[in-house]
């Protein structure tokens, strides 16, 4: 069974262009999460999928293995697709390149055991203690049931704690497994009316019936989607750093 591991890195973003070359600690946020993602021993291969020269530049300087993508893409996941087309793999589990401190453990829990030939999608998630972080926007909200299963993903607190307080919020964690049918379910199916309204590309899934099933993982990753963020990572790799 071969797995390679994809780190989707857009120099372009909306909210923070240059992204994955953000420095923190005197290296750019893409070094670090590469150096995480290769530490998974049964990845075949490890590449960042890019799509500028400068990220490019940045990667030949830092001997970090990439495939140069197209710039169009209009999410991650077709970026993930436009690699399957170029590197034949029975599954390729993308770490989002703004999760400079995403754990390997985390990653190698998201590992198949076998080669299923169906549509397959597994994603990470971890219970939000923190009620910033529940109520932030940028932080996506699974609603997951008793076989884990995914039932609907959203950038607000779903479900609403009406009948019971006993309930903690689950976040979307930014590792992902796809076989090739489900990368070319994704791009060879038009936006669905929940996507657009909620910006989440996966719902492009369920709102076709798809399952997308989600496994817990013992992360305290943050995700570096603005420049708040970004300080609170420095901190972070600096204090662990200088233990």
């Amino acid at each position: 069974m071969k797995i390679i591991g994809v780190i989707p890195a857009r120099y372009k973003s909306t909210r923070f262009e240059g992204k994955p070359l953000a420095d923190i600690c005197g290296k750019p946020m893409i070094w670090w999460v590469y150096q995480q993602v290769k530490k998974v021993k049964e990845f075949a291969d490890v590449f960042v999928a890019i799509d500028d020269i400068r990220i490019k530049e940045v990667c030949e300087k830092e001997n970090i293995k990439y495939i140069m993508t197209a710039d169009n893409h209009p999410e991650h996941i077709s970026r993930i697709h436009e690699v399957s087309e170029k590197i034949p793999s029975d599954y390729y589990i993308c770490v989002n390149g703004d999760e400079p401190l995403i754990d390997p453990i985390s990653i190698a829990a998201l590992l198949p055991n076998k080669i299923k030939n169906e549509f397959y999608f597994g994603g990470a998630m971890r219970q939000l203690t923190d009620p910033v972080e529940t109520i932030d926007p940028n932080n996506i909200k699974l609603v997951i049931n008793s076989q884990g299963r995914c039932i609907y993903m959203s950038r607000i607190p779903v479900p609403f704690p009406k009948g019971s307080l006993l309930y903690h919020y689950n976040k979307y964690v930014g590792i992902e497994c796809f076989n090739k049918k489900a990368l070319d379910f994704f791009v060879s199916t038009p936006i669905g009316a929940n996507e657009k309204i909620e910006d989440i590309d996966h719902l492009r899934f369920l709102e076709n019936g798809k399952a997308l099933y989600f496994s817990y993982v013992n992360s305290e990753s943050i995700s570096v989607d603005t420049k708040t963020d970004l300080e609170k990572v420095r901190f972070l790799i600096n204090k662990k750093t200088n233990e």
